[in-house]
């Protein structure tokens, strides 16, 4: 497996999807992370995800390595066998759960926070204090299929109106309620950067 400082170069926008690794979960969560994997390598953009081959996260890869997109997988050693790690695409294997967000962040330019478990509501709040502490000022879309977060953004404004955040906290993220909304966000990312990068 390569070494973080290994992979590829990507000139392009990089996109990293946190997602669930449940193969249980509703058939809606699983397609619409197909088709958000295959609409990334169809517009170009590298996919960055957990390096995971089930749920939606294996979903997502296979759907954009189907498609002839760049996906990097980002794998703690000791979910390999759990998450079934899926090598058919660059794949890197770290230490740690820290490790691994932390190499995710550093790859990518957007992140897509879509339906998931625990692990995945710690990545987003974890992405999202990060933000409010401004360590980073990436682009948060979080993908609201048939609801799922609504819960979620309900408490993200109860704590604003609490004065526990600052409401212009809330323009932080975006929400999008199809997989076709994120694509539309995507590339309102993507234009503003490859001016940057030109």
């Amino acid at each position: 497996m390569p070494a973080p400082q290994d992979i590829a170069p990507f000139d392009g926008l990089s996109v990293c999807i946190f997602c669930g690794s449940s193969d249980t979960a509703h058939e809606t969560y699983l397609q619409a992370a197909a088709d958000l994997g295959e609409g990334l390598a169809r517009a170009g953009y590298r996919l960055v995800y957990g390096g995971g081959g089930v749920g939606l996260m294996g979903a997502s890869a296979r759907a954009a390595h189907g498609a002839g997109g760049r996906v990097v997988g980002i794998m703690p050693a000791f979910l390999r066998s759990r998450e079934r790690l899926f090598d058919e695409v660059e794949t890197v294997v770290v230490t740690s759960m820290h490790e691994r967000k932390q190499l995710m962040y550093d790859q990518s330019d957007v992140f897509v926070v879509a339906p998931g478990g625990i692990g995945t509501l710690e990545e987003a709040i974890e992405l999202l204090s990060w933000k409010r502490l401004a360590l980073h000022d990436k682009p948060v879309i979080f993908l609201n299929l048939r609801g799922f977060w609504n819960d979620l953004l309900a408490m993200i404004r109860h704590n604003v109106q609490e004065g526990m955040t600052p409401e212009a906290f809330l323009q932080a993220f975006d929400v999008a309620e199809t997989v076709e909304d994120v694509m539309s966000l995507l590339r309102g990312v993507a234009q503003p950067l490859d001016a940057e990068r030109r």
